[in-house]
């Protein structure tokens, strides 16, 4: 899987743009005019639009690929914030002065949905089998989409393919990259908590469970991009634990447990490091104290853990701490549609999560940790910044639908 990897990334080519409107462009890079929409196989910009705001595509193979961005105007003062494929975020409020210039560079994870076919009788597939929801998603498509928010001023793009050590994340609705406002998740924060020498492979989706994961095909799409040297972060339980969905229902004692360390051994089998997420807890207060709901599933992986001797990101309890640190009138302003989902979090929230687990990312896998920012590696969760101090700005995509499953 490395030598392909490494293959892909040399038969993509780099691509150089200019966005400044009013400039000859620099030898090399292509001049791209503001109203150029994008085209299949090609580049320009989407048809969504908010004020300033914009997206800007451009078709590439599936792989990652390292994105830098120049901010700046000869005449006007921008803050921007960076988002990718489906609200992804890359860089917070990047700002510049009239005249002033800043470069910033991220990785982007591209992958589109397609598998090599099995043989002839072989069972399988030849793509993942994604729900309808996922038809128009940035995140499954054959180009690579950059969202450019706050008061941004562009002026120039390049994107080249590039061989980096990759996180996957595994996992359900609390994990996702959720495609619309006001919903969020911690995997889609992930990556602005990261150094620009590392790429975030978020294959988590609403309503999975470790079986279905298996069974739509998610798993083997991302074991098929697995190398030596990277890293499985495995969160599952919220809807494991649903014995109303018999299909995919595990117990806590004996198929939780041996599900896990199937998908520890198939990230061993390619060399990559499996770490595993306990699932956050749902805001359920009773007299100012969290009620557990998944303490059983937390119980299971970490004995797991220990038994595998897998590093153990313990997300429940840091979301209980953080929570009743909050308290039951603070707390609502952590989770989407104005509190009244009590599993799913905004933007404020999956922050806050992300942070948890970048948190516990130094504590327990030290060579992953070496990537992380440094101003990320510590997170108190008993005791958390101000809300109103949590500024992201929010994606054009909006949508007022709750997220379907956890």
């Amino acid at each position: 899987m490395l030598l392909s990897a490494i293959l892909m990334a040399a038969a993509a080519p780099a691509l150089h743009f200019d966005l400044r409107p009013d400039a000859r462009p620099e030898a090399g890079r292509v001049a791209v005019a503001a109203d150029k929409p994008y085209q299949p196989g090609g580049f320009g910009y989407e048809p969504e639009r908010r004020g300033r705001e914009f997206f800007f595509s451009a078709a590439v193979p599936e792989g990652n690929y390292r994105v830098t961005v120049r901010f700046g105007d000869r005449r006007a003062a921008s803050r921007t914030t960076v988002k990718a494929e489906a609200r992804r975020l890359m860089l917070r409020d990047i700002a510049t002065r009239p005249g002033q210039y800043v470069t910033a560079s991220f990785v982007v994870n591209v992958r589109t949905a397609a598998l090599a076919p099995p043989p002839a009788n072989a069972p399988g597939g030849s793509a993942v089998r994604l729900k309808p929801r996922e038809a128009s998603s940035y995140s499954w498509d054959d180009k690579l989409t950059l969202e450019f928010l706050g008061d941004p001023r562009v002026a120039a793009i390049d994107i080249e393919p590039v061989t980096v050590p990759t996180v996957f994340l595994a996992g359900d609705s609390t994990v996702t990259d959720q495609r619309a406002e006001p919903a969020a998740s911690w995997g889609q924060m992930l990556p602005a908590l990261f150094g620009p020498d590392i790429a975030v492979a978020n294959h988590a989706e609403s309503g999975e469970t470790l079986k279905s994961f298996v069974t739509e095909l998610r798993f083997d799409k991302l074991l098929s991009q697995v190398k030596p040297g990277d890293w499985l972060l495995i969160q599952f339980g919220h809807n494991d634990q649903k014995a109303e969905w018999p299909q995919t229902y595990v117990d806590p004692r004996i198929t939780y447990p041996a599900w896990l360390r199937t998908y520890i051994a198939e990230a061993r089998r390619r060399g990559a490091h499996p770490v595993l997420v306990t699932s956050p807890e749902r805001r359920n207060f009773e007299q100012g104290r969290i009620r557990p709901t998944l303490a059983d599933y937390a119980e299971a992986m970490r004995r797991v853990a220990h038994e595998e001797q897998v590093p153990l990101i313990d997300l429940q309890p840091a979301t209980i701490a953080l929570y009743e640190a909050l308290g039951p009138d603070q707390a609502p302003l952590l989770f989407n549609d104005g509190g009244k989902d009590k599993t799913h979090h905004d933007n404020k929230g999956a922050w806050l999560l992300a942070r948890a687990v970048v948190a516990g990312i130094a504590e327990t896998v030290p060579d992953l940790a070496e990537h992380l920012r440094p101003e990320a590696r510590r997170f108190d969760p008993a005791h958390p910044p101000a809300l109103d101090t949590i500024a992201i700005a929010p994606s054009i995509a909006s949508s007022s639908v709750r997220p379907a499953g956890s």
